[in-house]
């Protein structure tokens, strides 16, 4: 039986970027009818408290898949212009650039090992409002982007916006850990889930689940080939009155090391936010994890891994080595098992199960445009506002099959 024109009970797991952009797009779409449909939000701890409230907040039209990011570029900047986005989430255009530096020692003088090639190397143009970080140890600066192509929200206050805008159409958000998706004759029948803060079992029926569980899906999917890769953050405070210029760089940072004649050589992610904080990242963990914590309030940060991303900023930016530490942080991205790219969006081997997981870095990026075409999926049974054939989870072993 078709279900136009039948109420629905949509169920979307996850209350990161891509389930609140699922239910802000599912309530804007024309098929939804407040007065016969429910939309539900899922989430186990928080909205926006796994990854989608600790990134960085980086948009881009070089970012991937290139099926999906032109969509969700432009969605970025319509939703900024609709809904005062600049003023509630910090949406703004900004460069991007890759930097080479050599880190300075707390007593001012820079990395041992490099002072000797400086006199032969030739010293890069760096934009004279990068005047908060060390411009005279700089030894290669890149732009990677400017802002045509580039722009920056911050990520919890755009999240947590797209769920109130949704929660105004008439969707609603229920604080539980969904523990299995029930079908019935291979098709999504209903949602159960342990509400947070006890331990006795709900389920939901639904007509439609969307899965937008990031690094916990496979929990619900095992077919999903979906793992966590762990980062650490932090978000600092800088002293000064005058807001740091707005940048997002890419550093490889190189450090002198006691007794030891080359290098080490560092990499971190240093983003300035207009709210005049700014966001430092190191590397992910080497490792993707299965076995991760059940719900993200469990997943704790490194003090030793916060305190080296601290040290390896601050050894390139006094404005930085001095700034308050507002947040030591860690979240695991959501990345595709292997060497397939994702994320995976679409149908699943059951019928009204839809999938849309596994943006490693780029689920700020790709939300919106996630968020539209899933809403399409469950209203349209297809998406209509880009071809994302390739990211169906069909095309992966162990996927669903026609």
């Amino acid at each position: 039986m078709s279900l136009d024109h039948q109420p629905r009970n949509i169920v979307i797991i996850g209350g990161g970027v891509i389930g609140c952009c699922t239910a802000y797009y599912i309530t804007r779409h024309p098929a939804y009818n407040p007065q016969r449909d429910q939309i539900t939000i899922l989430e186990a701890s928080s909205i926006a408290a796994a990854a989608s409230g600790k990134a960085g907040g980086l948009i881009a039209l070089w970012a991937y898949p290139s099926c999906i990011v032109p969509l969700s570029f432009q969605l970025h900047a319509d939703l900024a212009a609709h809904h005062g986005g600049a003023e509630k989430w910090g949406y703004r255009r900004i460069h991007s650039a890759r930097l080479g530096a050599r880190g300075r020692t707390r007593s001012g003088l820079a990395s041992a090992s490099d002072a000797g090639a400086r006199g032969n190397m030739v010293i890069p143009t760096v934009p004279a409002d990068l005047d908060w970080l060390h411009v005279e140890n700089v030894h290669s600066y890149r732009s990677t982007g400017t802002p045509e192509n580039t722009a920056q929200v911050i990520p919890y206050e755009f999240t947590t916006a797209m769920a109130e805008l949704a929660i105004e159409k008439g969707a609603n958000v229920i604080l539980g850990r969904a523990t299995s998706v029930d079908t019935v004759s291979g098709a999504a029948k209903s949602v159960t889930y342990v509400p947070k803060g006890d331990s006795a079992s709900v389920t939901v029926p639904a007509t439609d689940v969307v899965l937008c569980a990031g690094p916990w899906t496979r929990s619900l999917l095992p077919e999903a080939p979906i793992v966590g890769l762990r980062q650490h953050s932090v978000i600092m405070r800088p002293t000064r009155p005058r807001p740091l210029s707005g940048y997002m760089l890419f550093t490889e940072i190189s450090l002198a090391t006691s007794g030891v004649r080359r290098a080490k050589h560092v990499t971190a992610e240093i983003f300035t936010r207009p709210n005049n904080t700014v966001w430092a990242a190191g590397d992910t963990d080497d490792i993707s994890s299965f076995n991760i914590p059940e719900t993200a309030e469990e997943v704790l940060p490194d003090g030793e891994t916060c305190d080296n991303i601290l040290s390896h900023v601050g050894a390139i930016s006094d404005e930085l080595w001095t700034s308050e530490v507002s947040s030591r942080q860690a979240c695991y991205l959501p990345n595709v098992e292997g060497d397939v790219p994702g994320p995976i969006l679409g149908s699943t081997s059951a019928k009204r199960l839809w999938i849309a997981s596994g943006h490693s870095c780029w689920g700020i990026q790709n939300g919106p445009g996630t968020g539209k075409i899933m809403a399409e999926f469950v209203y349209d049974g297809k998406a209509m506002s880009a071809d994302v054939n390739e990211l169906d989870i069909k095309h992966l072993d162990g996927g669903a099959q026609d």
